[in-house]
């Protein structure tokens, strides 16, 4: 006999067709104060000076956490899948700073 679902503890999530087709992105830069975590998603091109954010998500540390804890199981399984994802070891540094610490992805 198939279990009752309970409805109450689901989401019902909207995908735009605009949404849907996503924004590239090769560059991400990482900013956090005390109460936040700013993810700027940005598009450098070779040869261009000028790169643009296309987008910034600003999320809480809590959501920034369980963000990190769900990439790094998503990566385990593409690499147990697809093999392990090379890394590029000179890769440019860039001294941005927008207050606070600062990494990059």
């Amino acid at each position: 006999m198939e279990e009752p679902q309970d409805n109450a503890n689901q989401i019902n999530i909207e995908l735009s067709e605009e949404m849907a087709e996503g924004i590239y992105s090769n560059l991400a830069m990482i900013a956090h104060s005390h109460s936040e975590f700013v993810v700027d998603f940005i598009r450098l091109m070779p040869g261009v000076p000028k790169a643009k954010v296309k987008a910034r998500i600003v999320l809480t540390p809590e959501h920034a956490k369980r963000l990190l804890m769900a990439l790094s199981d998503n990566i385990l399984k593409f690499e147990e899948t697809f093999g392990m994802i090379k890394q590029i070891e000179d890769a440019p540094k860039f001294p941005l700073h927008f207050g606070g610490k600062m990494g990059e992805a």
